[in-house]
């Protein structure tokens, strides 16, 4: 039996009390979808499959460059982050496995880290490296690249380090890794433009190589950050290029932050599926960069739309789609678990409007180029209160009709601070 920890009685009296009018809820959704033709149990159905990783670098409060403000309680240590989020997965029950972060997360005994997360009932999903930071002990700096280092040492040493990440993303049960750089200049002239590009792809090419049988390999992009002239790996394209050039099982990780403003993100993924190469995403929401704001709170709309993509595609069975779905954020002001719980459930409403769009009626319209209707149809989806829909899958599951008032509910932060006294040493997260 999985370790619980917040107690089921608090659980238990928490639904209880929101049942009569979550049920009257239900049922006025369940007619008004009825009217549409949509059965509300097939919804159900499909919307109880949906997933996502929680990152271990979000469960702490995060920084920026101006200062970190812990909160009490945070966790101080991988096993205390898997801790936080168990909680996260028995409210929302969508959340069954942790995406760990190297060398952040390292620890002696990984039998005992394992055990830890299936006590809990968590697993492990893709692991992260990290070659845009120096760590102590090693010889060479990244502070002009790593896998596109000039330098052949520095490129070996970020290429060893890619592989011991995916050693101890073995011993977890890991089948993926996942490659942000943050390799770039500048300013012009600092770079080679052309041949740190090929620099980055000979790297690649030594891991990839290395993957375990069952692995793929993620690779993400960024326009900018923490370079600001040029990015080694820029854009989708740069990633699309490199993904198409290691093999099958690399693919393109889609980080919501990772766009400049205005970028179409719904038509990169419809690009990337179309190319067999969408791999993933890091969800966040931003208004002006890489801001690793909370899921859905920036762009609702854009997050339908890009839900609206991946579910077109898993009903038309395009081949080899399997994109793996993980929470990017930094949570500043927000207490970290609350925030995660709103994620959650933010993205489980964009993947059941998305979940209604009638697609027959939206492909008439998009080949009799009736522009009207063809938008109208979509906004219905999108304008449909799924509220009940959401909470009525996490009940059905052993979840919390309100997640995030359940855990107020609970007093686990407090409980929580009292246990954790001692202040929080963890490094500030900077993954982008």
């Amino acid at each position: 039996m999985k370790k619980a920890m917040i107690d089921a009685e608090i659980l238990e009296r928490h639904n209880r009390q929101r049942e009569a009018a979550h049920r009257r809820d239900l049922e006025y959704l369940a007619e008004r979808l009825a009217r549409s033709g949509i059965v509300l149990e097939a919804v159900l159905d499909e919307l109880a499959t949906f997933e996502v990783a929680l990152p271990t670098w979000a469960m702490a409060a995060g920084g920026t460059r101006f200062g970190r403000f812990p909160i009490p309680g945070e966790p101080r240590t991988i096993f205390e982050k898997l801790e936080d989020a168990a909680v996260i997965h028995q409210l929302t029950r969508a959340t069954p496995r942790v995406s760990p972060h190297f060398p952040w997360d390292v620890v002696d005994d990984w039998a005992a880290l394992r055990a830890h997360a299936e006590a809990l009932g968590l697993g492990f999903d893709a692991v992260n490296s990290n070659t845009f930071q120096d760590q102590p002990d090693q010889p060479y700096s990244y502070k002009l690249g790593s896998l596109s280092h000039a330098d052949p040492a520095v490129r070996r040493q970020a290429i060893a380090h890619n592989l011991q990440v995916v050693a101890w993303g073995q011993e977890l049960g890991s089948t993926a890794l996942t490659v942000w750089l943050a390799d770039g200049s500048n300013y012009p002239g600092q770079m080679h433009l052309r041949r740190s590009f090929e620099r980055v792809q000979e790297s690649l090419a030594e891991i990839y190589a290395a993957l375990p049988e069952g692995w793929r390999m993620l690779i993400e992009y960024k326009p900018y950050e923490p370079a600001f002239y040029a990015t080694v790996i820029q854009d989708w394209g740069s990633a699309l290029l490199l993904a198409q050039a290691l093999g099958e099982r690399a693919q393109c990780l889609v980080d919501l932050g990772h766009h400049l403003p205005n970028t179409n993100i719904e038509l990169i993924v419809a690009r990337l599926i179309g190319a067999g190469k969408l791999g993933g995403f890091h969800f966040n929401d931003a208004k002006y960069g890489d801001d690793d704001l909370t899921a859905g709170s920036i762009k609702p709309y854009q997050l339908f739309l890009v839900f609206n993509e991946l579910v077109d595609a898993a009903r038309e069975g395009v081949p080899g789609f399997r994109p793996a779905y993980m929470i990017d954020q930094s949570h500043n002001v927000k207490d970290p678990i609350e925030a995660l719980l709103q994620t959650v459930d933010h993205l489980q409403r964009a993947y059941a409007r998305a979940l209604l769009v009638d697609r027959e009626a939206l492909s008439h319209y998009q080949e009799t180029g009736d522009v009207l209707m063809a938008e109208r149809t979509l906004r219905a989806a999108f304008e449909t209160d799924v509220g009940p829909l959401v909470a009525e899958v996490r009940r059905r599951r052993g979840g919390a009709l309100d997640p995030v008032l359940a855990f107020r509910e609970s007093g686990y932060r407090q409980q929580k601070a009292r246990e954790r006294s001692t202040p929080a040493t963890a490094q500030a997260p900077g993954y982008a």
